[in-house]
């Protein structure tokens, strides 16, 4: 049964809104709660196990369905990919990096190929970068060596190739770099010192390859309300809740321009963009066919099941849904499985009731 986290009434029956949190909302938006309710009962009747919006940081919808619940954690699959390129904008504020810097500068496997030597860190976070990023058997996401010695499939920014081969050697690349300033770290350690220990943010797990390499395409698992805290310090442009600058701006900026091969992707971020690109996950996604219709600055992080993040910067909005996900299921269906999930339906609500 659906549970809705302090449903509010004030005794008017028209005045309802979905768990007030740190600040009162106005009578503005609790006249818009039936968006919220909408929301809900959409995301519930996809699997959804949690919803949870918040404006100008304030909580105006929260909500959880069967095995959900505040303090529940759930894996948020590729959602994990995100946090790369926040890990980028803060190794370019470090002094470590440019996204347009050759991997091959670090990942020195790749000199001496024509085509590898050429790829920069923008095109490998982008998933432009010509690597034949396919998936291992299981789904299982590759070691950072196995990854680094994938064969290529196209030329760098030619074609967008989804998959978990260009985060894993960005894994490595971080962690080469890191050892090479005297500092040796995992890339995961990197990301919780540098990101989201100023956040506050703790994971409930974040599994590593059986070759102990922490995995960055996919495997963290967090509440919703953790989660949230990510989107709310991208919503604010990369400044944490102390007000500390935590990544160079240039840099971050640049993670929300999509690509030649593909608009509706840019560095580690989905963007709703009309986009012509013929791949199958990219055409699964709504927003590029509606994006006339969506906010210029919203950007998406998600995750296989619909885990799903959106993040409203213009109207203060960051919004998180998780839901129930079978891998196995998921993987016997394969890639072109029908899927009745729809970003749009569920965003619309919550921008029709909290951004107007």
């Amino acid at each position: 049964m659906l549970r809705t986290i302090a449903c509010v009434a004030l005794l008017l029956p028209v005045l309802s809104a979905c768990a007030v949190g740190p600040a009162a909302l106005s009578s503005a938006e609790l006249n818009t709660a039936e968006g919220c309710q909408s929301a809900i009962t959409y995301s519930t009747s996809e699997s959804g196990v949690s919803v949870y919006v918040l404006k100008h940081g304030a909580v105006v919808c929260e909500s959880y369905a069967g095995e959900g619940g505040p303090n529940k954690a759930h894996e948020i699959w590729s959602g994990t990919k995100s946090f790369t390129g926040i890990m980028a904008a803060a190794a370019a504020k470090d002094g470590m990096l440019t996204l347009d810097e050759k991997v091959s500068e670090t990942i020195t496997e790749w000199k001496a190929d024509p085509v590898k030597s050429q790829v920069t860190i923008r095109q490998l976070l982008s998933l432009s970068s010509g690597i034949g990023n396919l998936g291992q058997p299981g789904g299982r996401a590759p070691s950072y060596a196995d990854a680094i010695k994938t064969a290529f499939t196209a030329a760098p920014g030619e074609k967008f190739q989804y998959g978990p081969q260009s985060f894993q050697v960005f894994g490595e690349l971080i962690q080469r770099k890191l050892k090479a300033r005297g500092t040796p770290m995992s890339s995961r350690d990197y990301l919780k010192t540098r990101i989201l220990d100023p956040l506050g943010m703790v994971w409930a797990d974040w599994r590593s390859t059986p070759e102990g390499d922490p995995i960055l395409s996919q495997a963290s698992v967090f509440t919703a309300r953790e989660w949230a805290k990510f989107g709310e310090f991208v919503r604010k442009g990369g400044i944490s809740p102390s007000g500390e600058k935590l990544v160079d701006p240039v840099t971050f900026e640049q993670l929300f321009h999509g690509s030649k091969a593909n608009p509706a992707y840019g560095v580690s971020f989905w963007l709703p963009r009309a986009t012509t690109e013929p791949d199958v996950l990219t055409a699964s996604i709504d927003l590029t066919r509606h994006s006339h219709e969506l906010p210029a600055d919203m950007v998406v992080a998600g995750g296989a099941g619909n885990q799903r993040m959106y993040i409203v910067p213009s109207c203060g909005l960051t919004a998180v849904r998780q839901a129930a996900f079978d891998p196995a299921a998921a993987l016997a269906a394969g890639p072109n499985r029908a899927r009745s999930w729809s970003d749009f339906t569920f965003i619309k609500s919550l921008l029709d009731a909290y951004c107007g």
